[in-house]
C-alpha cells in the first residue's frame, strides 16, 4: 500500500518536473476547471426543452409567389363587394385594436359599427405595468377571438390604432384564436404639428 502511494507520488512529481515552470501555476488548474464547467453547461443546455418562440398558429404568406401569380392582395374598387367566406367585404365584422404603452383594448363591432365584444388586458387579469406587455395583448386577443367564434364570426377585418408593445402580438393572438384576418388597417393618428419639446434643463 505504502509502496503504491510512493510510486504514484514519484510519477506525479516526475510529470510536474517535465512541465515548464510557468505551467505549474494556478492557471493550468483553472483552465481544466473551466473546460469542465463548459461541458456541464453544454449538457444542461442539451437537456432543456426546445425554445418556443410563440409562433404557434402563425400564418405566413410568400409575397413573391403572390406577385408572380398576380394575385389580388391590394385593394381596388371591387373589394367592397368581393366575397370572403360567403360574406361581402363591407359586411365583415371589424376588430378594433387600441394600443397604448400602458394597455391594449380590443373590441369587435359588426359592419355597422355597433360594438358587440370588448376586452382589455385589465379585464383579463393583468395588473399595473403588466397590462402594457405583448404577452397580455396576445392573451386578450385569444380570449376575444374565442368569444367572436361563439357569435359565429370566423372572418374579420382588423383596424389597429396607437403605438405600443401589443400591436403585432394582438394580431398574432387573433390568428391563434382561430380567426381568419382578411385585411389589416393602421389608423394611428399622426400629428403634423406636435407640441414643442421642453427647454433644456439648466444645471
Amino acid at each position: 500500500m505504502y509502496i503504491k502511494r510512493a510510486i504514484l507520488s514519484a510519477v506525479s512529481f516526475a510529470k510536474r518536473a517535465t512541465l515548464p515552470l510557468g505551467s505549474l501555476s494556478s492557471s493550468h488548474i483553472h483552465t481544466s476547471a473551466c473546460s469542465r464547467k463548459a461541458e456541464d453547461r453544454k449538457e444542461m443546455l442539451a437537456s432543456l426543452p426546445a425554445k418556443d418562440e410563440g409562433t404557434v398558429g402563425e400564418k405566413s404568406v410568400d409575397i413573391d409567389t403572390l406577385i408572380n401569380r398576380k394575385a389580388k392582395f391590394f385593394p381596388d374598387a371591387t373589394l367592397a363587394t368581393q366575397l370572403f367566406n360567403g360574406m361581402p367585404f363591407n359586411e365583415l365584422p371589424v376588430c378594433n385594436i387600441r394600443v397604448s404603452p400602458n394597455n391594449t383594448i380590443i373590441s369587435v363591432t359588426d359592419y355597422k359599427g355597433v360594438p358587440r365584444l370588448i376586452r382589455s388586458c385589465g379585464i383579463e387579469g393583468f395588473k399595473n405595468t403588466r397590462k402594457g406587455t405583448n404577452i397580455a395583448a396576445q392573451a386578450t386577443a385569444v380570449s376575444i377571438s374565442a368569444k367572436a367564434i361563439e357569435l359565429g364570426w370566423k372572418t374579420i377585418r382588423v383596424k389597429v390604432r396607437g403605438l405600443g408593445p401589443g400591436r403585432m402580438s394582438a394580431i398574432k393572438g387573433l390568428q391563434m384564436g382561430g380567426l381568419n384576418i382578411v385585411s389589416i388597417t393602421d389608423n394611428t393618428q399622426v400629428s403634423w404639428n406636435p407640441p414643442r419639446p421642453r427647454k433644456q434643463r439648466s444645471l
